[in-house]
């Protein structure tokens, strides 16, 4: 199983989207998959109150979860909500539940720092920390972004999801100059994708023109083996079928671009 390095810092990545049913939670999941076939040791923390991967992850049903977490915020108290995901090691899972959605409301000076605060110390034996924001860009995706080294967007090839994507990264931004100046946007990833639609193509170019170098070049295609993957409770790399190759092969992709960016620098100083 590989651990980072005595005093090392993890590489925590906060996944994000403005729309959902983007493919954000797959994409949280496919990373997990791969660290989970490399026996990679990973933290999942489950911000959506729609807790997709709680469920997929399958971690039972914990006492202690993200929203209780963000409520008490007390250096190191995330520690009390870390459990063994369904997958078994090296996978673990700090869960959501819907009353989550309450801390989304929850906004005064220093609540963007709740989770960074509560986190401190907990990840230091993970060699990757994956965040999976809500569908949304408030309180609790801010909280997100001020605990993360990276910020990784996810869209479609839609119209729709190509104005979120926009919003995402001004929203990156704005975390950055205010909450935590080591945060960089990694770029924003395509997932989801048919290559035989002519609608989706056309939406794709238009991405090309307005992110650049910021579009990764792995685009993700559709294939109804995640979701038959998740339906399973098991990682998408333990699925063997023609569909799931082509995804797992682009996710693989994706965290090896994750894992090229420097180290992480020391988090952002609080303004």
């Amino acid at each position: 199983m590989t651990t980072p390095p005595h005093n090392a810092r993890p590489l925590v990545v906060a996944v994000l989207s403005q729309k959902g049913g983007v493919g954000k939670t797959t994409a949280v999941l496919g990373l997990a998959g791969v660290a989970w076939n490399r026996e990679i040791r990973t933290l999942v923390i489950d911000l959506d109150p729609q807790a997709n991967a709680t469920s997929a992850l399958d971690a039972g049903e914990p006492w202690f979860t993200s929203g209780d977490v963000l409520y008490d915020a007390r250096e190191g108290v995330a520690r009390e909500a870390v459990v063994t995901s369904g997958w078994g090691e090296p996978i673990d899972l700090i869960a959501a539940e819907r009353a989550l959605e309450h801390r989304a409301r929850d906004v005064d000076e220093a609540s963007g720092t709740r989770l960074r605060r509560a986190l401190h110390g907990v990840t230091n034996n993970y060699g990757l920390v994956l965040i999976d924001c809500p569908p949304s860009l408030g309180e609790l995706t801010r909280n997100a972004l001020a605990a993360a080294d990276l910020a990784l967007v996810v869209t479609e090839a839609t119209g729709f999801s190509r104005q979120g994507a926009l919003e995402a990264i001004t929203a990156v931004e704005v975390v950055r100059d205010r909450l935590n100046l080591g945060l960089r946007c990694v770029g924003v990833l395509v997932s989801r994708f048919d290559s035989s639609s002519a609608s989706q193509r056309r939406h794709l170019d238009a991405l090309r023109d307005e992110h650049g170098d910021r579009l990764l070049p792995v685009i993700v295609p559709a294939s109804d083996a995640v979701q038959d993957a998740q339906d399973a409770g098991i990682p998408l790399h333990a699925w063997a079928s023609p569909g799931a190759t082509a995804v797992q092969e682009a996710y693989e992709d994706v965290l090896d671009t994750l894992l090229a960016m420097p180290s992480p620098a020391p988090l952002g100083v609080l303004r």
